[in-house]
């Protein structure tokens, strides 16, 4: 047959199972050959299902990993933008009409029950009206409206003349719209959650970021969060100036209760920077009122802005006003004027006195008291001792004795002046300029506390006097006492004794007790002998009894 014979085609092959050619001599078909021959095969099929089963599944999980983190990120992403949209429209609705801090005056009001015409000789509403119209309240009244701006404000004057009244008023008369009101605290931590509160404001404390893996702010300081406060209030009052054309007005109430130290004056650094930018670009107008003449000491340092407003105790006519009206207020009664006029000679114009008094069945004898209690406080804080004191309270002394001296200063210019009392006016104070009255107490420092005791008031204009009429009525008594001249210059002698004593230095020699000699040589710079002194004891003269002895 031949080759031709022998060649079987590839189909036939594939039906005898044979795997290749056949070999010479052998013609039957090989069955291990057409075994492998299939499993060959199928390994190959088999790898190819796992590949294509395995880059499936990477696939799959590639896009079931970026599906997720591209639905946590847009759902973190989008809770980001939404909450700093809540953050601002809270701290913009905080400066909304209405605000807690007229809810909680309100109450402190205390509207009568009767009507104006049930009062015996009052026809007129405003004849009972509680608050008293000061010069100061139509200013007030322009910087809380926003129509006064470009300019931060100081309000300076001692406790109880008003100053917190005026602002409350104020936002009556607009129902608080534009403006928010914060206490100061001298624990910065403390003025952090109540200018959060005012400016409902969280710092970020309610963030739940932390579910999407978005790290929130970072754990600070107290002032690091009230800039960041800040930072949001500036955004607001942006959208609002837009919106309205009118500045906010954030009011920093009794400032002085922040401590003179490191803290707290960072604290009223950050507070200045930031009235003075908002009130040149007209975002914001900050009121910051306080009592104590150390807060414009520390402003005046750095203040290009910023405008002071010194409040004092009301004239004789508003202060009788006052008083009647309170009386009339608690009492439903028409005081004699005789009565009123008495009554402002003992306490002068200040309205918590006036308050005080007026709640009073026998306002005289309240006047009394007032004045009594004034004239404790002095001697509780700067009494002095004479000159039998001992030397351990010198410190206290020193300090009793400066105020003393200044009140006593303060008496006698009472005296030299033309006149302490003006029929119109009322009580006309002696004072002294802040630098004489260093020089009178022979100390610089000392002033300051006891100004901050509510002894002596300084002005914005550096002036120092007593801080009110019972307290000088109290210097007048104190220091018109006979012998009180006498008294305080004992005290300041025992005092100068004290220093000098501590200021002395005793040497004792020893040797020369035994017959011994000391010798002293004195050289120049090149170490020659200049001069040479020798010291020795001298037998002294004895008595007659000890020559007896």
């Amino acid at each position: 047959m031949g080759i031709l014979g022998r060649y079987q085609p590839p189909s036939r092959r594939l039906l005898t199972g044979q795997s290749g050619p056949p070999t010479p001599g052998n013609d039957a078909p090989n069955p291990v050959d057409d075994a492998t021959e299939g499993a060959e095969g199928e390994e190959e099929s088999d790898r190819k299902a796992k590949y294509k089963a395995t880059a499936f599944k990477m696939f799959e999980a590639a896009m079931t990993t970026l599906a997720s983190i591209s639905v946590l990120g847009l759902v973190g992403y989008s809770y980001t933008r939404y909450y700093k949209y809540l953050v601002l429209e809270k701290i913009e609705n905080a400066f909304r009409p209405g605000d807690p801090v007229l809810e909680l005056a309100a109450s402190g009001k205390e509207v009568p029950s009767n009507s104006p015409g049930d009062v015996p000789n009052i026809s007129n509403e405003d004849d009972y009206d509680r608050w008293i119209p000061r010069v100061e309240q139509d200013k007030i009244d322009k910087i809380v409206s926003g129509q006064d701006r470009g300019r931060y404000h100081l309000l300076l004057g001692e406790k109880g003349t008003g100053k917190s009244s005026m602002l409350i008023d104020a936002m009556f008369k607009i129902d608080g719209e534009g403006v928010a009101m914060c206490e100061a605290h001298a624990d910065p931590e403390i003025f952090r959650i109540r200018l959060g509160r005012c400016l409902d404001f969280e710092f970020h404390e309610d963030n739940i970021g932390a579910l999407f893996s978005i790290r929130g702010p970072r754990d600070a300081s107290a002032l690091l969060d009230i800039e960041r406060a800040f930072n949001k209030l500036e955004k607001v009052a942006l959208r609002r100036r837009k919106r309205v054309g009118r500045p906010l007005i954030l009011i920093i109430n009794q400032a002085h209760l922040l401590r003179d130290d490191e803290d707290g004056r960072d604290l009223i650094e950050l507070i200045q920077q930031r009235a003075e930018q908002w009130a040149a670009s007209n975002l914001a107008t900050v009121i910051i009122n306080s009592d104590k003449y150390w807060v414009y000491e520390r402003l005046k340092q750095h203040a290009t802005r910023m405008e002071v407003t010194q409040v004092c105790d009301l004239p004789k006519d508003r202060a009788i006003q006052a008083l009647q009206n309170y009386r009339m207020k608690y009492w439903k009664e028409k005081t004699p004027t005789e009565v009123l006029e008495e009554v402002y000679d003992k306490i002068g114009g200040r309205l918590t006195f006036l308050n005080r008094v007026a709640k009073s069945r026998d306002m005289v004898q309240m006047c009394d008291h007032i004045c009594k209690m004034e004239k404790t406080w002095f001697l509780n804080n700067c009494g002095i001792l004479g000159e039998e004191m001992d030397d351990d309270v010198m410190d206290q002394q020193k300090y009793a004795s400066t105020a003393m001296v200044l009140a006593n200063a303060l008496y006698k210019q009472s005296l030299e002046m033309d006149k302490t009392y003006d029929p119109v006016k009322g009580h006309i104070l002696p004072e002294f300029p802040l630098h004489i009255a260093r020089h009178i107490m022979t100390r610089a420092d000392f002033i300051r506390q006891h100004h901050d005791l509510s002894i002596f008031a300084i002005t914005s204009l550096a002036m120092v006097r007593a801080d009110s009429v019972p307290m000088q009525r109290a210097f007048n008594e104190i220091c018109s006492q006979p012998g009180f001249e006498e008294f305080l210059e004992a005290t300041l002698d025992r005092i100068g004794d004290i220093e000098s004593l501590g200021r002395t230095k005793e040497l004792t020699f020893k040797d020369l007790w035994e017959g011994g000699k000391y010798k002293i040589t004195s050289r120049d710079r090149k170490g020659n002998v200049e001069r040479e002194v020798e010291i020795e004891t001298v037998e002294g003269k004895k008595d007659d009894n000890e020559k007896d002895d």
